[in-house]
């Protein structure tokens, strides 16, 4: 089942355009990985497909749906969780005031996602449940605002940039979390930089340079391909 497809989106900032008619699809129950270098389109995309950023042209259907006319607002109540890399949390709020917040019950007769659910997930979250969201590490953050997002039970999340800005030790335990969330059946797309974060997690990939989508394929056939990871990923 597709959830998610993306046709032909063009999306600019003022007379900058960023996105050349990306097309993409997401199925139930996958992690998708969209691969770029840095200004590559990757946030862009997820933003336009959240309605945060409006698309000039194109199509994005959500569960059938047209959703790219959609207010942010009315595109997460059907179903489409948002976590942006620089986590936009609560600041002020406590970790526990912060998942509150985005409580929603599960659709369509799914296993929900309640505040058990997600501190079993990630179960350091339970050492600064009181603790104001401010004063959290960046590895910290991330894990409390993609904790957040699945408070509102969403059929598929945008994951943008899981691994950027993290050390070594912190990606892998965030890896090893969304692995988890992968067994789970969380339907998940995900921008990164980090193509071994993005290999052990993806089914399917896409690359997008200058705003176009140049490859798509398994993990497994772009580790076949050096020739386009030098093209399109090496810095």
């Amino acid at each position: 089942m597709t959830l998610l497809r993306v046709e032909g989106l063009e999306t600019a900032y003022g007379d900058s355009q960023v996105l050349f008619g990306i097309s993409l699809e997401v199925h139930k129950g996958e992690v998708v990985a969209l691969l770029g270098r840095n200004g590559a389109g990757k946030t862009t995309t997820l933003s336009s497909i959240m309605g945060l950023v409006p698309s000039r042209q194109g199509e994005v259907f959500f569960k059938g749906q047209a959703i790219a006319k959609l207010e942010p607002f009315q595109i997460c109540r059907a179903g489409l969780g948002y976590v942006a890399e620089d986590c936009r949390l609560f600041t002020s709020l406590t970790v526990a005031e912060n998942l509150e917040t985005a409580r929603m019950d599960a659709r369509d007769g799914g296993a929900p996602w309640g505040l058990p659910e997600v501190l079993d997930l990630f179960p350091d979250i339970r050492n600064f449940l009181d603790r104001k969201a401010g004063a959290l590490s960046g590895g910290q953050q991330r894990m409390v605002a993609i904790a957040r997002t699945l408070m509102g039970n969403p059929d598929l999340i945008l994951l943008d940039e899981p691994s950027e800005g993290l050390a070594p030790l912190v990606i892998e335990a965030m890896l090893q979390r969304l692995k988890q969330l992968k067994s789970a059946g969380q339907t998940v797309l995900i921008s990164e930089q980090n193509l071994r974060f993005a290999n052990e997690l993806a089914d399917r990939v896409y690359i997008i340079e200058k705003g176009q989508i140049p490859y798509q394929g398994t993990p497994a056939e772009l580790n076949n391909l050096p020739e386009v990871r030098q093209q399109y990923l090496m810095v």
